[in-house]
């Protein structure tokens, strides 16, 4: 689910030519970030293996997901792996604007370019699509999603998947905001909260409907309006004046935290649980840059992985089973994570980081896919293992193909804005930030 982005060490850790981090934005990158690139290809294959299995699977699926929430595995894993990522980038930038140019870039026209092909299959009436949108406009529809907010403003996915993307620009709004206060370094202090609020969110939780907003003002009112808030922020906080940009800043992540908070189809324990595990992420960034302590990272992952567990054993509203199938899949996500972190040092296979590279596609491609079996020749009541086999046979040099067609010509032309918006500044990131010229947000 999470994107690939680049990031570098500090200057002190390397003073010559930073390197990028994801083998997604270079063919060169360095093998000892490879890990993080290994751990998005693992949740991508096993992200489709979740939903492929509806149509392949399905009677290993009932067997396997009252223990093992499989999708629940994987998004964690992403979403850890974005906390890591995504600050990073921004802090290497020191810049708001090149921030959001990349990931406009990253992000949009691979999802676009799905979406319209599904839609067009769907008329074509060779795919089959959620097209439960109730009383939604088309117009509103097609606003909810190009905010990439649509799961917390009342609208449900055209792909399934699509619903991570919009937690995770809830967490570029908040990194952004922390950034523009100067409280981007107090990450631990922030998953910690979070967490804690996740645990002690019962309460509120039972009382707050799912999409309580866009029952209170209407889901067409609420998407305009949260629309109209998130191009100000980002304006705003990718300007040259310094007022301009905390104002920003902050509206963007106050927008972020009420629409999550109470707007969205998860309960609310679950979406605090989702931003404290990124925030976890951030603070495993500083502490192997040297940042921070490691001691501080063990502690707050403690309390991040406690309060999450307890918030899933209290407040889950499934039954026994559902409950356990989620949190042994979020602890075994954290281990997954943390092993991909101590072998950090060590050297990734090629196919696994060449797997990295695509999980994008993988993420974003595979619905698409199974939409077409699914309307072609709809699902199996049986296991056929072989199926499923020849479905990730057919998925995957697809997903090379729209990687190397889509997502890099994208990425190298969004690089390419950044760099004529934004000309590079000489000195490191703390001198960058501490200059804060007008020009460099």
């Amino acid at each position: 689910m999470e994107p690939p982005l680049s990031v570098s060490r500090p200057p002190k850790r390397l003073p010559s030519a930073p390197p990028r981090l994801s083998v997604s934005d270079t063919p060169t990158a360095p093998s000892r970030l490879a890990w993080l690139d290994a751990l998005r290809g693992i949740a991508a294959l096993v992200v489709a293996f979740d939903h492929s299995s509806y149509t392949f699977m399905a009677e290993f699926r009932r067997e396997l997901m009252p223990q093992f929430n499989t999708s629940r595995y994987a998004i964690m894993v992403f979403f850890l792996v974005s906390g890591y990522i995504i600050p990073a980038s921004l802090e290497r930038r020191g810049r708001i604007r090149t921030f959001w140019i990349g990931r406009i870039f990253r992000i949009y026209p691979l999802c676009a370019a799905a979406v319209t092909a599904v839609l067009a299959l769907h008329l074509a009436g060779v795919a089959q699509i959620r097209d439960d949108f109730g009383r939604q406009s088309a117009a509103t529809v097609v606003l909810a999603h190009v905010t990439l907010l649509q799961e917390v403003l009342g609208t449900r996915d055209l792909l399934l998947v699509l619903w991570t993307l919009s937690y995770e620009m809830a967490f570029y709004l908040l990194v952004v905001a922390l950034f523009t206060v100067r409280l981007h370094q107090r990450s631990a202090a922030v998953a910690v909260t979070l967490g804690v609020f996740a645990a002690v969110s019962g309460t509120a939780g039972g009382m707050v409907a799912s999409s309580a907003l866009s029952g209170a003002i209407g889901t067409g009112p609420l998407i305009v309006f949260a629309s109209i808030i998130l191009v100000v922020a980002i304006c705003c906080a990718s300007s040259g004046s310094p007022a301009l940009r905390v104002f920003g800043g902050v509206l963007g992540g106050v927008l972020a935290l009420v629409l999550v908070l109470f707007n969205g189809t998860v309960p609310m324990w679950e979406g605090l649980v989702i931003l404290a595990v990124m925030f976890l992420g951030t603070v495993v960034y500083r502490a192997d840059t040297g940042r921070s302590s490691w001691w501080c990272a063990a502690s707050t992952a403690a309390v991040v992985v406690s309060c999450a567990v307890g918030s899933a054993y209290a407040h889950s509203r499934g039954t026994e089973y559902t409950r356990r199938g989620w949190i042994v899949a979020f602890l075994l996500a954290v281990l997954t994570f943390g092993a991909g972190l101590a072998w950090r040092h060590r050297r990734i296979p090629r196919w696994l980081t060449g797997l990295g590279t695509i999980s994008y596609s993988v993420y974003l491609v595979h619905p698409v896919l199974l939409a077409v079996i699914d309307g072609l020749f709809g699902r199996w009541r049986r296991d056929e293992v072989v199926l499923e086999v020849a479905f990730f046979a057919v998925l995957l040099p697809l997903c090379v193909l729209t990687h190397r067609c889509i997502e890099a010509p994208s990425q190298a032309l969004g690089r390419k804005l950044a760099r004529h918006v934004d000309p590079p500044v000489k000195g490191t990131h703390d001198e960058r930030c501490a200059q804060a010229p007008p020009a460099s947000s």
